[in-house]
């Protein structure tokens, strides 16, 4: 017999992956409660039935989306780093959710794939300030064609960078800033026209 491996704890996980990582990150722990309450407090939870999460790490942000949504409703995370995909497999054993080891540009692919229609929430917390603005304005072009008319997209950020962009993409955004988290983080808001 193998004997099993203990799993790393969450945070630890994370702050090493930071380290090693860190533009890929942005942040040295995961997100506080005040954030995820923060992010996710508005969503209309009863209507949304498909969520994609871009970057969902080790998980944190994940559980709170679980939590809310219904039995009948579908959450796929897009992950690059293959260690916190193992571990978000093995953590999180749930039916409504499918983790993909691929990165958040290919979600209308991977939808298409799985014969998914129109995404009704997608939330992200990748530092978009580390992608070029190209990159960065296809990423969000993409995003808002996947979006369901009035589907919502949540980014949160550590700085307001990206603001300008979320704009040009989406027209009106709302922001507002969550000051207990490490680092402080700004939450904009856009609707899919």
């Amino acid at each position: 017999m193998h004997p099993q491996r203990r799993a790393i704890p969450a945070g630890i996980l994370f702050g090493r992956t930071f380290l090693r990582h860190p533009r890929m990150l942005g942040s040295v722990v995961p997100s506080s409660r005040f954030l995820i309450s923060r992010v996710l407090r508005p969503v209309d939870w009863p209507r949304t039935r498909v969520v994609v999460e871009a970057g969902p790490g080790v998980g944190t942000l994940t559980t709170a989306i679980l939590d809310r949504l219904g039995g009948d409703g579908a959450l796929v995370a897009f992950e690059m780093n293959h260690t916190f995909v193992s571990h978000l497999r093995r953590q999180i054993p749930d039916r409504r959710l499918v983790v993909l080891h691929r990165t958040a540009a290919d979600a209308e692919t991977a939808l298409a794939e799985r014969g998914m229609g129109a995404v009704d929430l997608l939330v992200s917390g990748i530092p978009l300030s580390g992608l070029t603005r190209e990159a960065r304005l296809e990423l969000l072009e993409g995003w808002r064609r996947l979006l369901r008319p009035g589907g919502e997209l949540l980014v949160y950020q550590f700085t307001r960078s990206a603001l300008p962009d979320l704009r040009r993409i989406f027209g009106r955004v709302r922001r507002e800033f969550e000051p207990l988290n490490v680092l402080p983080a700004w939450v904009f808001r856009c609707h899919a026209p």
